[in-house]
């Protein structure tokens, strides 16, 4: 059950041509408050059951090349 609940206010994305970086992958690990990202051996892995604690500090927008992470209120559709 707490599986289907992931992801019901918050969508976030990161684009293929920078998940594959060791460097994006550490800085994002690093600088999200509320771990919604893993270095997986060098690739950006999204934990899912951390997307909605998700507080829309634009951390992540920051640390990653313009237009690389999306971060998307599905609430009301809103990206940032």
């Amino acid at each position: 059950m707490a599986d289907q609940l992931n992801k019901v206010f918050i969508e976030v994305e990161v684009d293929a041509q920078v998940a594959n970086d060791p460097a994006i992958a550490a800085k994002l690990e690093e600088v999200c408050p509320v771990d919604i990202f893993k270095n997986a051996g060098g690739q950006v892995e999204i934990v899912d059951a951390n997307v909605d604690e998700c507080v829309l500090c634009k951390l992540c927008l920051e640390a990653a090349p313009a237009g690389a992470v999306h971060v998307r209120k599905l609430y009301d559709g809103t990206e940032l």
